[in-house]
């Protein structure tokens, strides 16, 4: 299994985000707790309203009989009155009181009687109520009003949506959790742009580094090859330290260009995967067969030779330490009007799917030694070019892995 240094980070982050999904969780619960307890509230608030609104149409429902208690007939009389008088006044304070809820009150055959809170429009009023009135039953179911009319029983139906209040109060915890996610979102995106920033800082002073503290012995050796030259020393010895001292010379302008940002120059990746696959042959282990499949035409894009070699060699370099030495590598490459496809894929232990993502990241590595920069490396010089990508295309455990490199295809 593979080990990386951001295993404990991204433990950190999740439990972040469940922390964060917990305090939405209690918040919508708390929030939704109140708006219940607040709809029930208005549909009392409506029911007393319904009741009335009944007592004002059927005033004879507030007549008293007479009372023996009373001295006389004209003193029972004014002290009715006088009720009555108070409980109309009272009964219309509640029915004007009512400046939040929408109501519309209806007879039997849903024709609007009154209505309040509601504003109506100059053209089609009555199928704008209409329309209302479909709207409050299927959100509350409605109020019936039973009203005795001489005898007769008459129904009458109040129907209402939730006030303004409450349509906020549902509302808020919805926009709170937006801003929320969206301040989230927004400081995590700080975060990785930071993060990447000096991720960058380190990779080019680390790159710059390394290419200065090459030069020295580089030119060193160089001097010696030279001196070698004059004495009596095989020829054959000469040329395969020649070719080492070439070979550090290419790291060290690797690194140089890695923290200097190249220009880009028209480069053939037939020709140039031709040539990784031509050095990689003689270095690697007998035992791994390496096959090439190029596109049928010139597969140009703007890049730097040096870095996609590394890249290729990196990637290869993997896939024999995956087989084991023993195995078969294939390299193919497609394209289309706008993009270049190349596809490395090997035969050896396969990538865990939940791992496709994590190989790229500084520090991963399957390997006892190492410092896991490999495909860190690939990631940073590939997507350093406009529409470049590197990505696992597909692996199976124990068969084998395939990559695939996306680039940008050069029209000229």
């Amino acid at each position: 299994m593979g080990r990386s240094i951001n295993d404990s980070r991204q433990w950190w982050t999740y439990i972040f985000i469940l922390i964060a999904v917990l305090i939405v969780i209690a918040t919508v619960y708390f929030s939704n707790s109140l708006s219940r307890q607040l709809a029930e509230e208005e549909r009392k608030k409506a029911e007393l309203w319904a009741e009335s609104t009944k007592i004002l149409t059927v005033p004879d429902s507030l007549d008293f009989s007479e009372n023996e208690a009373y001295p006389s007939y004209e003193a029972l009389e004014n002290k009715q009155m006088e009720t009555e008088s108070t409980l109309l006044n009272l009964i219309t304070k509640i029915i004007n009181g009512n400046t939040s809820i929408p109501v519309i009150l209806c007879d039997e055959q849903d024709s609007v009687n009154d209505h309040r809170n509601i504003k109506i429009p100059e053209k089609d009023a009555e199928a704008f109520l209409k329309n209302k009135i479909e709207k409050f039953k299927a959100k509350n179911p409605p109020i019936v009003i039973t009203i005795n009319d001489n005898g007769n029983e008459v129904k009458q139906y109040l129907y209402y949506d939730d006030s303004v209040f409450l349509k906020r109060l549902l509302m808020f915890p919805y926009i709170q959790l937006s801003v929320v996610f969206a301040f989230i979102i927004l400081s995590f995106l700080a975060l990785l742009s930071t993060k990447k920033a000096e991720q960058n800082k380190v990779w080019v002073g680390l790159s710059k580094e390394t290419a200065h503290q090459l030069g020295t012995p580089i030119s060193s050796l160089i001097a010696w090859v030279e001196y070698l030259k004059t004495k009596e020393v095989d020829a054959t010895y000469l040329k395969e330290m020649e070719k080492d001292v070439k070979r550090l010379e290419t790291v060290a302008d690797r690194f140089s260009k890695i923290g200097s940002n190249p220009e880009p120059l028209p480069l053939n990746i037939n020709e140039s995967i031709k040539s990784s696959y031509e050095y990689m042959r003689t270095r690697i282990s007998s035992k791994v067969k390496l096959t090439i499949e190029f596109s049928e035409e010139p597969s140009l894009v703007l890049m730097n030779d040096s870095l996609f070699s590394w890249v290729i060699e990196n990637i290869t370099k993997n896939a024999v330490d995956a087989m084991e030495g023993r195995g078969s590598i294939h390299y193919q490459i497609e394209n289309n009007t706008k993009k270049i496809y190349i596809d490395i894929t090997d035969t050896g232990k396969g990538i865990a799917k939940s791992r496709f993502k994590t190989i790229f990241n500084p520090g991963y590595t399957t390997k006892t030694r190492g410092w896991g920069l490999g495909l860190s490396l690939v990631k940073r010089i590939v997507e350093s070019y406009p529409g470049g990508k590197i990505y696992v295309k597909n692996s199976e455990i124990g068969k084998g892995t395939t990559f695939r490199i996306e680039l940008r295809k050069y029209h000229g």
